[in-house]
């Protein structure tokens, strides 16, 4: 693909900014796959961006200030190698490789989105954001990995995905996924039938994201022989978990000692993966989230790697990742107003003592 800017434009700064880009794209690549049928791709495209947009058979015409045109061509480069390596090209696959290209952060999009993690039921599994593929990526090279981030960032589904591929590649005999049931006190006992039925809403996560990765058929099997146990976290307790992929799921409602117990259970060729979202936590007012903590107990040891993910890493719906930014807004001005409040009373509180 060939890019050739020159510089256009008007007199004053607004010439100086302004650049057309010429970019060619190779006769091997369809433009109906790079653009859409019906251009749908180059709209998505045209949206993201302030620059003029021509395209005219093989070749696109970039219009607009230098910084813009010139991601707007890193943007070409980036789908052209995606299509060529059999990726298809949706507007997801734009939006985010834009998003990437924007952050600056070294990372080539076409490495991010290429990176197949598990191949099931006719759908290829693939981190969709730069800190989806460190998060994938430092499973493999750590022993223990932590992943915080918000709700949609696909904490439990890639950490799933990387276990079910280690089962396959018999790096491990078994997949142990365990869950704090937080109400496991009076509001659990009323609710009907054995302890594994009462349980089983706590566990359910889990089993779904199994199923999309999984033959539906073959769990039944795999749980009754134990290749894959799901259990509530309590049942951790006094076990060493040798060869086994281990994952915590929504350990910001775990305690310090829960939190504790758990990694303890490490045995040898083991790899645990914990997930949460110490913005949700459930537990009683007043108890510590074991997640919360756990970063400064950890901090120093080796093989443990701690993994932050943003609303910008959310893969559900565009208005979920706004959600968590607008909360995210909410609680910093709340945080700014409440220690703004905190000196203004403390001085109401000094002048009436030097009354």
């Amino acid at each position: 693909m060939k890019k050739n800017p020159s510089e256009t434009g008007s007199a004053g700064q607004q010439a100086a900014d302004a650049t057309s880009l010429r970019i060619v794209i190779p006769e091997a690549h369809s433009m109906v796959s790079l653009l859409g049928s019906r251009d749908e791709l180059l709209q998505v495209i045209e949206n993201e961006f302030d620059s003029d947009i021509h395209v005219r058979g093989n070749e696109i015409t970039v219009t607009g200030a230098a910084a813009e045109a010139a991601v707007i061509g890193e943007l070409f480069e980036e789908l052209t190698t995606l299509i060529a390596s059999g990726t298809e090209v949706t507007a997801e696959v734009v939006q985010r490789s834009v998003a990437m290209l924007r952050r600056k952060s070294g990372a080539r999009p076409a490495d991010v989105l290429t990176l197949d993690i598990l191949s099931s039921r006719g759908r290829t599994i693939r981190p969709k954001t730069l800190n989806q593929k460190r998060y994938v990526d430092a499973i493999d090279k750590h022993t223990i990995v932590f992943a915080i981030g918000p709700a949609g960032t696909g904490k439990t589904y890639l950490a799933m995905a990387k276990a079910v591929k280690a089962l396959q590649a018999k790096e491990v005999n078994r997949i142990i996924l365990t869950r704090p049931a937080v109400e496991a006190g009076e509001r659990l006992g009323f609710l009907p039938g054995t302890l594994y039925e009462k349980i089983d809403p706590y566990l359910r996560p889990l089993y779904d994201a199994l199923h999309d990765m999984v033959d539906p058929d073959s769990i039944p099997r795999l749980l009754t022989a134990g290749t894959i146990e799901i259990a509530p976290l309590a049942y951790m307790r006094g076990r060493s978990l040798n060869d086994s992929f281990i994952i915590l799921d929504e350990a910001q409602n775990t305690s310090a000692e829960q939190m504790k117990m758990f990694l303890t259970r490490l045995g040898f060729g083991s790899k645990i993966v914990v997930t949460g979202d110490v913005t949700q936590v459930d537990l009683p007012s007043g108890q510590v989230s074991g997640l919360r903590m756990i970063q400064d107990v950890l901090d120093g040891v080796g093989d443990v790697y701690f993994c932050k993910l943003t609303a910008h890493d959310v893969v559900r719906h565009r208005l979920v990742a706004d959600i968590v930014d607008a909360y995210e807004r909410y609680d910093a001005a709340r945080a700014a107003a409440e220690a703004n409040r905190l000196p203004a009373s403390r001085a109401r509180r000094d002048a009436s003592r030097n009354r």
